[in-house]
């Protein structure tokens, strides 16, 4: 293993603890996090994510601690983010179906797509933390589905934490279009803890009053019936293993989701949760 993990940010806003928590064991465990997003731009926190004692309306309860917060703001006005991987450079965009010499240019995006995927080996995994922002740039980027069959043809570790999730519904091989968690068991975003209010985006003074979806029906639609969707409500955590995916709900799930991805990547680890 090289030790290096490929972690993908949106540039609408990523929650703090989601990429902190993950990122607190990784570096404590001797890994190399490889950052990239979707233009190249430097991502940003989401301001409630580095607000102490920030309330959380669905769940009642304040989900944004001293700690998470003073580390998200460090992280933030730090360095360490600030020349990521340019994801519209690196890795090709499909051509439209009907645009001139479509089928060479279909035959040359996948020969450029094949060629990448081999640049894809040097990394050990993948994590994609969520956040309202991953919603506009993330989630249903076709270049950040790429990366992640990429990481599913060579059978390596895809981590995706709450709205992030969403990636693993909408990544598919365009050919037979069947979804890569059907028959899986993943976790995300439950209905009951979707916002009604107040959710938005760092480049945009946007809001909305409800998420544009109900993350839960996706992925049980997307897992099918031999799969299973786990919400876990009512329960601090929600973090699901299933080889090659591991899915944590929100927030609390961050950490748990760091040292579950070193015990898959040291220990061998296949299953949790379920």
């Amino acid at each position: 293993m090289s030790r290096k993990i490929l972690v993908i940010l949106s540039e609408w806003g990523y929650w703090g603890e989601e990429l902190v928590g993950p990122l607190d064991v990784i570096d404590e465990k001797g890994w190399e996090p490889t950052f990239v997003t979707p233009t190249g731009k430097k991502p940003r926190a989401l301001p409630p994510s580095m607000e102490v004692g920030f309330w959380d309306p669905p769940l009642h309860k304040v989900v944004t601690d001293e700690y998470y917060a003073r580390k998200t703001k460090e992280l933030d006005e730090s360095d360490r983010l600030a020349n990521p991987i340019n994801l519209e450079k690196w890795f090709p965009e499909m051509p439209y179906f009907n645009s001139p010499n479509f089928g060479h240019a279909l035959e040359a995006y996948y020969n450029k797509r094949d060629e990448l995927w081999k640049e894809l080996e040097q990394y050990d995994a993948l994590l994609m933390p969520g956040g309202s922002g991953p919603m506009v740039d993330i989630v249903n980027n076709q270049r950040v589905h790429d990366i992640i069959l990429g990481f599913l043809a060579q059978n390596k570790l895809i981590c995706c934490i709450c709205y992030a999730v969403t990636a693993l519904a909408f990544a598919r091989d365009w050919t037979d279009r069947k979804s890569i968690i059907w028959g899986k068991h993943v976790t995300g975003h439950a209905r009951e803890y979707d916002w009604h209010d107040g959710t938005g985006f760092i480049t945009t003074n946007l809001n909305f009053k409800t998420p544009f979806y109900p993350l839960e029906y996706i992925l049980r639609d997307a897992t099918g019936p031999d799969g299973q969707y786990h919400g876990g409500v009512g329960h601090t955590l929600s973090t699901i293993l299933d080889y090659p995916f591991l899915t944590g709900r929100s927030t609390q799930d961050s950490r748990l989701c760091g040292e579950l991805m070193v015990e898959v990547l040291e220990n061998g680890c296949r299953r949790y949760g379920w």
